[in-house]
């Protein structure tokens, strides 16, 4: 490895969908994500924070000439995950909030450093709800 090079943030994460127009609602109506920008039938990229959250139609984004500049094909068949960082004290306030948008808690974990819901997204991907104190990083570089 090259001493003087480092990577230190995560940019985007990708996840796959079988319906964007559901994800998109899902992630912008419910965890009220920002929409970026959208290519019907193959993605829908969303704001973050400061980072972003690209949603593709795997079946569109396997083929690389269907993307704009030739971005490299890629894809994923089966269930992806998310997490998303909150302060520890609102992660009672999300789960009643998903609980009465009829969204089913599927597990409640309580780390050794802090606690995560875990539910679905539309296409069965696995979202997470955490305090970044979970992985030992204070909250306050967050919020």
């Amino acid at each position: 490895m090259n001493p003087t090079l480092k990577v230190t943030e995560v940019l985007e994460v990708a996840l796959y969908v079988t319906d964007l127009a559901a994800a998109e609602n899902f992630y912008t109506k419910i965890l009220g994500l920002t929409l970026y920008s959208k290519v019907v039938g193959r993605h829908v990229f969303l704001r973050c924070g400061t980072r972003m959250v690209l949603l593709f139609n795997a079946k569109t984004t396997i083929d690389a000439d269907s993307g704009p500049l030739g971005v490299p094909q890629h894809g994923m068949v089966g269930e992806g995950h998310i997490a998303f960082a909150v302060q520890d004290h609102e992660i009672d306030q999300w789960k009643e909030y998903l609980i009465a948008q009829g969204i089913n808690i599927e597990k409640e974990i309580h780390w050794e450093r802090g606690r995560s819901i875990y539910f679905r997204d539309p296409s069965e991907n696995s979202v997470e709800i955490t305090s970044p104190a979970i992985w030992g990083i204070k909250e306050d570089i967050f919020f």
